[in-house]
């Protein structure tokens, strides 16, 4: 019978999703970590006492999701979404051989904070709830390129608190598996275009009323609960998008 640590699961849900979802909750609380197998669809088999079909249609599903991939000959191994340099897709920062690189983070300041409506609604918390407000810059050769403004849950952040900067480092997503054990498994991102605010005139070294682009993005964990709001600005000048249509 398949059942979760935490949760009893819903049995109008068919089988194989149950067991997708089960397996998904064992990776999400680490029990295996990214880059490890788990277990061959003999041993999920018999584990949860159903038939191979009802397994290899639960990993279809998790290697649709991305959270897991499978390996010709080796097996099915957990998989890690690399979100931390998604953002260079659109902005053209590289290093002076034109290599792509991961900017500095640099974080201006850390707090408990209400978070505002907007922020609430999409991570899903009440106004009652504590979060934490993350203000962040990224900048590359010393040059300020991207301002963060960054908003989390903080029953599961709460470390962010307190940890040494150095500890957090330039990327946050490794931080939160290390510091917090959450893991960010997908993401949604919506761009816009504004004008520049004199806060971002200061921050970035751009013309107050200069035109930004805006990248909001609300990231999820292999629960499938929100646990990061973010909202990224650069200057439209350093913006760029492609895509290959086929």
């Amino acid at each position: 019978m398949i059942s979760s640590p935490t949760t009893q699961p819903d049995l109008r849900l068919p089988l194989y999703q149950r067991l997708r979802d089960e397996i998904a909750h064992q990776i999400a609380r680490n029990t295996w970590r990214s880059g490890e197998p788990i277990p061959t669809e003999a041993e999920l088999a018999a584990t949860h006492g159903v038939a191979i079909g009802t397994v290899r249609k639960a990993i279809d599903v998790l290697v649709a999701d991305g959270l897991v991939e499978r390996q010709q000959g080796r097996g099915t191994f957990v998989r890690r979404p690399r979100f931390d340099r998604s953002l260079f897709r659109f902005f053209r920062h590289l290093g002076p051989d034109g290599s792509q690189v991961v900017p500095e983070g640099r974080i201006l300041s850390r707090a408990l904070r209400p978070a505002p409506e907007t922020v609430r609604a999409a991570l899903a918390v009440d106004a009652r709830a504590e979060t934490i407000q993350l203000v962040r810059l990224r900048l590359l050769q010393g040059r300020p390129i991207l301002s963060e403004e960054i908003w989390l849950p903080a029953g599961r952040f709460a470390p962010l608190l307190t940890a040494p900067l150095p500890e957090i480092g330039d990327l946050l997503y490794p931080a939160y598996e290390r510091l917090c054990n959450e893991i960010v498994a997908r993401a949604e991102e919506t761009l816009t275009v504004a004008s520049a605010t004199a806060a971002d005139g200061e921050c970035l070294d751009i013309a107050e009323g200069a035109p930004v682009v805006v990248v909001e993005r609300l990231a999820f964990g292999f629960d499938g609960r929100p646990i990061e709001w973010r909202l990224t600005r650069g200057a439209a000048a350093d913006f760029r998008y492609r895509i290959d249509i086929r």
